[in-house]
């Protein structure tokens, strides 16, 4: 497993960029150096506000069902709940983060997209709520984050449909906050933080704070459903066959088992 985060001051914006080729699946060690990069802006008085961004064709394609950090055998469950405690330092930050969204946001990748403040989606950005494709119940507090953006009914149907959002539906519908154009993804993401990072810095944590005042302790005691429920499906056969079709690339038979 190769993982790589960096960082990088570029006037009063914090950038991290991430990568674990070839997909840049979510384990708890990416999720935990992304979570200590932005301590460390949060830290830094000359940062006010970060871009999270990520190498490669995907934002983030999912968790990783296959890799070292495997969540699908062993202590799967463990390494979840691992996952989600570097999940809860994300969303327990004091600056506002931007996400730059390329390729596929699915999964937990949709579930990192969401704990950004705002997010900025490339052309050919996908983002889904794939979890029932799997047999599987969405984690990452998404049942708390996306009902938050779009709206429960809405959130509702990207849940039990699974449906990909492409850019203009994921716009309309409040997903992301601005679509870039061609290969301006990075140059987007950065114009957009530089109309926050230009304002009263001490402001702008104070607002965000009133802004999101409780949702990490929601998004905890989601998350803590939430794994709850996965442990329950994850001993399915629905679950069994859910991820050797994603991986096999085959409708899945699910049974009801």
């Amino acid at each position: 497993m190769s993982i790589e985060v960096t960082t990088g001051v570029n006037g009063v914006i914090g950038e991290i960029r991430f990568a674990k080729p070839p997909f840049n699946y979510a384990c708890p060690e990416l999720l935990r150096q992304i979570a200590d990069a932005i301590d460390l802006f949060d830290a830094d008085p000359a940062v006010r506000c970060i871009v999270l961004s990520s190498e490669g064709k995907s934002f983030c394609a999912g968790a990783d069902l296959a890799g070292d950090e495997s969540l699908t055998t062993g202590d799967g469950m463990d390494a979840i709940s691992r996952l989600y405690e570097q999940a809860l330092r994300i969303f327990r930050r004091k600056k506002p983060l931007v996400a730059a969204i390329q390729g596929a946001a699915i999964g937990a990748g949709l579930g990192l997209a969401l704990a950004a403040d705002f997010r900025v989606a490339g052309p050919g950005a996908r983002l889904s709520a794939n979890f029932v494709r799997l047999g599987f119940h969405p984690g990452f507090a998404l049942t708390v984050t996306l009902p938050r953006l779009v709206g429960a009914q809405k959130a509702a149907w990207l849940f039990l449909s699974a449906e990909r959002a492409k850019p203009e539906d994921a716009l309309a519908w409040g997903l992301v906050d601005r679509i870039a154009s061609g290969d301006d993804l990075m140059s987007e993401a950065r114009a957009f933080a530089s109309e926050i990072a230009e304002n009263a810095p001490l402001a702008l944590v104070a607002i965000r704070q009133t802004l999101v005042a409780g949702l990490a302790d929601a998004c905890e005691a989601a998350m803590r459903h939430e794994h709850e429920q996965q442990t329950i499906l994850k001993a399915t056969a629905d679950y069994a066959e859910g991820v050797a079709s994603v991986f096999e690339r085959r409708e899945a038979r699910f049974t009801g088992q």
